[in-house]
């Protein structure tokens, strides 16, 4: 019989938050599942000296070279964009466990922690594939980063705003005078790309959302594209240098540099739990259909 593993994935762990890992721990030991843990997280549990810490295995290299049936990334959504980073280029599916706010992509409330184990070791769940975004940087082959929600451009300083001419499948698309630009998976329209007015759109969709961040000219709107097209960007401004990110990891270029995005070669896996609803959680983080004049 095939051992079953999960790997432990989470930044930083509060003390209030302390219960919630020991259940977990709890839980997976009574259902004889080996239980790996990023060595950050490790340390951090053991100075802690939580009452199951004997039941922990460190990862004392890449987690992404572990087998194992599912990551559970425990935390915000930040924390499952760190946890979707390690494990960028392999096939071990994600599973969100929210100690905090609701969020969008680690919806796993604390209060059903172990029904969700009990779900993913019983099978009982499906895969969600999602897009991952791809940035290449002045003709070079290889590229800077990856990025599961969104990629960003934006100003180093507080000087005046960018000049972006932007091409899509080589076809010149327009010029944006703006403080900067998005461009967002489906899975990450609910974050910057919302914040700056950009649409809502359906995670497993295939399309890429260009969204300008502050844009001068008022006409232009967001605009939404098949995930099979390549945007190029060539970027002008008055400082030395631009910022770029990627799920908010940033990459400083110089001004002028040439920019592509397209959909990487591969996708991310996220674990949907029986009776998880996209809907249902836009209606409670968004609070779609609550009378304001009740809250």
């Amino acid at each position: 019989m095939q051992e079953t593993s999960v790997i432990l994935f989470s930044k930083v762990v509060d003390t209030e938050r302390l219960p919630l890992y020991d259940k977990m721990l709890q839980h997976l030991k009574m259902r004889d599942c080996r239980i790996k843990v990023v060595r950050n997280l490790y340390d951090q549990l053991q100075q802690a000296n939580i009452q199951f810490a004997d039941v922990m295995e460190p990862i004392n290299g890449n987690p992404a070279e572990e087998s194992a049936i599912a990551v559970l990334s425990i935390g915000g959504d930040g924390t499952f964009l760190e946890a979707a980073k390690m494990m960028m280029g392999t096939t071990t599916p994600i599973l969100g466990i929210n100690n905090g706010r609701l969020g969008f992509l680690s919806d796993v409330a604390q209060q059903k922690v172990n029904d969700a184990i009990d779900s993913l070791l019983a099978g009982n769940y499906r895969l969600s594939s999602h897009d991952v975004i791809s940035l290449y940087a002045n003709g070079e082959r290889e590229p800077v980063d990856y990025a599961l929600n969104e990629f960003a451009v934006s100003k180093c300083d507080n000087s005046s705003m960018l000049t972006i001419h932007a091409y899509v499948d080589g076809e010149y698309l327009t010029t944006y005078w703006a403080d900067g630009l998005i461009v967002a998976t489906a899975t990450g329209s609910t974050a910057y790309s919302l914040s700056v007015g950009g649409p809502i759109v359906y995670p497993s969709t295939q399309n890429f959302i260009i969204t300008p961040i502050a844009p001068h000219n008022l006409n232009v709107r967001p605009l939404i594209i098949p995930n099979t097209g390549v945007i190029q960007l060539r970027i002008e401004g008055r400082g030395p240098n631009i910022l770029t990110s990627l799920d908010g990891r940033n990459h400083v270029m110089e001004n002028g540099c040439q920019l592509r995005i397209a959909k990487a070669p591969f996708d991310t896996k996220v674990v949907r739990l029986q009776g998880h609803s996209f809907f249902a959680t836009l209606r409670d983080k968004l609070m779609w259909g609550a009378d304001m004049r009740n809250v």
